[in-house]
């Protein structure tokens, strides 16, 4: 697969999607969640203004407001069964 072909926005999307299912302190404005993804998406996700800078000996980030409430939708739109899924 060529590097081109990768299409990093989906990725961003899947990692912050998944950082909903690691959130484990509420704060102001956003949430903790752990930080246990590749480097660069983090970076795109902390550029995005979804999370706190990643660099650090600190082991999870701080979801913005904006990115708890879109890490939240895409959790839901990607891994919640509906009542059509069975």
């Amino acid at each position: 697969m060529a590097e081109a072909d990768i299409d990093r926005d989906r990725i961003d999307d899947a990692v912050l999607a998944l950082l909903y299912l690691t959130v484990h302190q509420r704060a102001f404005g956003g949430a903790r969640a752990w930080k246990g993804f590749e480097w660069e998406t983090l970076g795109r996700l902390y550029d995005k203004g979804f999370i706190s800078d990643p660099v650090g000996k600190a082991k999870s980030v701080v979801l913005t407001e904006e990115g708890l409430q879109a890490s939240e939708a895409l959790f839901n739109s990607m891994f919640v069964k509906t009542r059509n899924d069975g």
